[in-house]
C-alpha cells in the first residue's frame, strides 16, 4: 500500500517556509552553492579585501590566524547578508523581487568592472593581535563590498540561505587563502581584468536570466 502524502497542516507559515527550504529539489541547493562559490571567487580577485589580506599578509607574516580571522568575519558578513537577502523575499511581491534582482545583478555586473582600491591605514588596528586585527578589519572591509551585496541578491534569488552563505563562505576562501599563504609572489600574477571579464558575464547572465522570467522555476 502506497504512504499517504505527508501533510504539514499543522505548521505555521514559519514552519512551512522551513519545510519547503529543507525539502526543495537538490539540485537547485547545488546550483546555488556551485553558482555562489564561483561568482564571489572570481569577484574576489583583485576586490578590496582580497587587497586587505595581501596587506595583512606582509605585516604579520603568520598566515594561520589570518586565514582562522578571515573565515569568522566572512561567515558573520555573509550570514548577515544572507538573512537580509531571505527577509527581502518576504517584503516584495514575486514580479517585483524579479526585476530588483535583475537589475541588481545587471548593475553587479558592471560595479565588478570597476577596480578596487585599498588603504593600508585601514588595517592598522594592531593592537587586538593578528586573529582580532584580521577579524575587525575584514569584517568592516566586506561591509557594503561586492561580494557582500552579491550575497544578499544571491540569498534573494535562490531562497537558499545555507547553500549561498557557505558558497560565498568558500569563495573568499578560495581566493583570499592563497593571497595570504603566497602573498607579493601571486599578486602581480593574477589576471585581474580578465576574472573580473567573467564573473560580470556570469554577474550578466543572471541578471539577465532574472528579467526573463527563469526565476519562475525557484519561485519568483
Amino acid at each position: 500500500m502506497r504512504a499517504a502524502p505527508k501533510t504539514h497542516t499543522s505548521f505555521g507559515m514559519a514552519g512551512r517556509g522551513v519545510v519547503i527550504c529543507l525539502f526543495r529539489p537538490r539540485n537547485i541547493i547545488l546550483e546555488a552553492f556551485l553558482v555562489s562559490t564561483g561568482i564571489v571567487a572570481l569577484a574576489e580577485i583583485g576586490d578590496k579585501t582580497q587587497l586587505l589580506a595581501f596587506i595583512l599578509a606582509a605585516k604579520f607574516r603568520n598566515p594561520a590566524p589570518i586565514v582562522i580571522g578571515i573565515l569568522v568575519a566572512t561567515v558573520a558578513n555573509h550570514a548577515f547578508a544572507g538573512a537580509l537577502g531571505s527577509w527581502i523575499t518576504l517584503l516584495m511581491e514575486p514580479q517585483t523581487l524579479r526585476w530588483v534582482l535583475g537589475i541588481s545583478f545587471m548593475g553587479m555586473a558592471i560595479w565588478t568592472l570597476i577596480p578596487d582600491t585599498f588603504e593600508e591605514k585601514n588595517a592598522r588596528l594592531t593592537r587586538f593581535g593578528v586573529f582580532g586585527t584580521t577579524l575587525v578589519a575584514f569584517f568592516l572591509a566586506e561591509m557594503g563590498d561586492k561580494t557582500q551585496v552579491a550575497t544578499v541578491a544571491l540569498a534573494a534569488r535562490y531562497d537558499a540561505f545555507f547553500s549561498v552563505v557557505a558558497g560565498t563562505t568558500l569563495g573568499m576562501m578560495i581566493a583570499n587563502v592563497p593571497a595570504v599563504l603566497l602573498g607579493d609572489r601571486i599578486a602581480h600574477r593574477m589576471p585581474a581584468r580578465l576574472v573580473h571579464s567573467v564573473a560580470a558575464g556570469i554577474f550578466a547572465i543572471l541578471g539577465l536570466a532574472t528579467l526573463l522570467g527563469a526565476g519562475e522555476r525557484l519561485g519568483f
